[in-house]
């Protein structure tokens, strides 16, 4: 693993366990096993470490959720679970943590919440067609319920997947009624 993919995952990982926060820079070079100004020279810095690892979870979440159904994204979504830990939304936490006051992560989660979006309008489009009434309402609850059976997960494994599948479908037949 070179140099920049073990810094990453590293600090990924502390991240998760930690907080963006409570995890010190120290900690981070430890975890990498590399001096700090290697970590400087690849990141430039936390916030610029922060930016590239949610840049690069957006990547892998992205590409695991390019599913053809909504069945396959809630398939898709217990398989991260299951890879990535319950540990609830990664970039939902930095964006809590930093209260919004930092741009560049504002930005890089806005940006993923925009593409996980998409994906998820794609994906109710299929199922109940372009013209449906209720498109836009169906997409944005079955986003809700995706989002709370993430948090959920932390304290019910993928039992909260599973509701929400459940919860979604339920509300997929009542639109296609």
């Amino acid at each position: 693993m070179d140099t920049k993919n073990k810094l990453l995952t590293s600090a990924e990982r502390l991240f998760d366990q930690q907080g963006f926060n409570a995890t010190s820079m120290d900690q981070l070079t430890e975890a990498a096993q590399m001096s700090s100004r290697t970590l400087y020279k690849h990141a430039g810095g936390k916030t610029g470490l922060v930016k590239q690892v949610l840049s690069a979870r957006d990547k892998r979440f992205l590409q695991m959720i390019d599913v053809q159904s909504i069945d396959d994204l809630f398939e898709a979504l217990k398989t991260w679970t299951r890879t990535e830990g319950a540990r609830g939304c990664l970039f939902l936490r930095a964006y809590g943590e930093t209260g919004s006051n930092t741009p560049e992560i504002t930005d890089i989660v806005l940006s993923h919440k925009a593409a996980f979006h998409a994906q998820v309008a794609r994906l109710v489009t299929g199922t109940i067609g372009p013209d449906h009434p209720n498109l836009g309402t169906l997409t944005a609850q079955i986003l809700v319920l995706i989002e709370g059976s993430t948090a959920a997960a932390i304290y019910q494994g993928e039992d909260a997947i599973t509701a929400a599948h459940q919860a979604a479908s339920t509300l997929i037949a009542q639109a296609s009624a």
